[in-house]
């Protein structure tokens, strides 16, 4: 079956196909009117749409009937379907794909869509397709194309050529499955899962230093003042202002040595000085 046919339409034309021609192989699809296809010097399906139409014209003369095909296609019916679907062209090979395609637009044309959402009556539509297919019986009491015609009949029944191959319950089966096929919810595709991305860890910004600046540090002040004030009372104390001055300057070098590393392992002085 052609992929551009929905799943509840395909179940329909392969009823429809093994009803007409009574069988839904591969070769259902080369099948002629009486199956006489034997008859064809090459096989319908590699034959192009438009040899089968001209090949018609003969066949309705010398079979009485010009069905070719699958569905059944009548060459009127072949001819308004080129009408009707632009994309198909007289150069196409008549193969099992097209001939999907086209049996799908006679469903369409005969109100598939509106009968799939309600809008058409089972009963209606399969009237509808009677008038397409003689094979199929109308479902209920009607007025046919010859006579007035009961449930059951060919909506042909009467023109001494045609007549219903299949009981009206199964063609009422067939439409139930069709219906509940249709009207299916669409399975929405799984989403692709998110590719987790990789991510930096963050690291915690180091709060603002509190630490006052070491020019406002009482701490500062204080040992400097203190190791200043320490000299100078020492050199009174001890008398030492007398010394060789080579010895105060080495006395006052360790103590003032002393006061700078004791200002200097204060936090906030080692941090100007960005020490760790």
């Amino acid at each position: 079956m052609n992929k551009t046919v929905p799943a509840g339409a395909a179940i329909l034309l392969d009823f429809i196909r093994e009803t007409e021609v009574g069988r839904k192989d591969r070769a259902s699809y080369d099948v002629i009117y009486a199956n006489r296809q034997n008859r064809l010097k090459r096989p319908l399906t590699t034959m192009s749409f438009g040899d089968v139409v001209d090949a018609q014209e003969g066949w309705l003369k010398s079979h009485g009937s010009s069905a070719a095909g699958a569905y059944q296609f009548m060459r009127a019916t072949l001819i308004g379907l080129a009408k009707e679907i632009p994309s198909v062209k007289g150069t196409d090979l008549f193969t099992p794909d097209l001939q999907d395609r086209l049996g799908f637009h006679l469903l369409k044309r005969r109100g598939y869509q509106a009968f799939v959402t309600g809008e058409l009556s089972l009963v209606e539509y399969g009237r509808r397709l009677a008038q397409e297919w003689a094979s199929l019986p109308v479902l209920a009491d009607t007025r046919g194309r010859q006579q007035q015609v009961k449930r059951g009949q060919s909506y042909y029944a009467g023109d001494g050529l045609n007549k219903a191959l299949v009981k009206p319950e199964k063609v009422e089966a067939v439409l139930r499955q069709v219906l509940a096929v249709a009207r299916q919810p669409v399975e929405e595709e799984p989403a692709a899962p998110m590719k987790r991305e990789e991510v930096a860890p963050v690291t915690a910004a180091r709060p603002a230093s509190k630490r006052k600046a070491v020019a406002r540090s009482g701490r500062f002040w204080t040992w400097l003042l203190t190791a200043g004030a320490s000299v100078v009372t020492a050199l009174k104390e001890l008398n030492l202002v007398t010394l060789d001055w080579r010895v105060q300057l080495a006395i006052l070098t360790v103590i003032v040595g002393f006061a700078v590393y004791a200002i200097s392992s204060m936090p906030v002085v080692r941090e100007a000085l960005g020490l760790k």
